[in-house]
């Protein structure tokens, strides 16, 4: 996979309005431990600006748009993100920002893990550092 990969959930299309749905072990490799959103993003704001050590996550843009800028330390991708039944799987050890928030996006995160500070790498010369120390 690389540290992320973009994934499709189900859909089932009805006239009325489509439905998709997720499931842990099943649509993504893990337990769902967390569930968060992000919604009224104000004009050129950008959210994330952080790695995690041990966390996996799904990103999905459950209205609206935006993009999601991706760096391993090796490899660097930019995914715009538009579709409610298109996520994106981050493994550890990626840094992102999340930017360009259309109006009226939310932005689905889907966690491996519950809430803990130590899991993070707020400064990306903190988290290059440590990239270089695993190997």
């Amino acid at each position: 996979m690389g540290k992320w990969r973009t994934i499709e959930l189900p859909q089932i299309h009805d006239v009325r309005g489509n439905l998709t749905f997720v499931e842990g072990n099943r649509h993504v490799p893990f337990d769902i431990q967390r569930v968060y959103y992000l919604y009224d993003v104000p004009g050129g704001a950008e959210r994330a600006g952080h790695a995690h050590k041990r966390l996996q996550q799904v990103i999905i843009a459950m209205s609206g748009s935006f993009d999601l800028h991706l760096d391993d330390g090796t490899r660097q991708e930019t995914i715009t993100l538009r579709r409610a039944h298109i996520g994106v799987l981050l493994g550890s050890m990626v840094w992102r920002v999340i930017d360009n928030f259309s109006s009226g996006a939310v932005c689905l995160c889907l966690a491996s893990l519950p809430y803990e500070e130590s899991d993070y790498y707020r400064s990306y010369s903190d988290f290059h550092s440590n990239l270089r120390n695993r190997d």
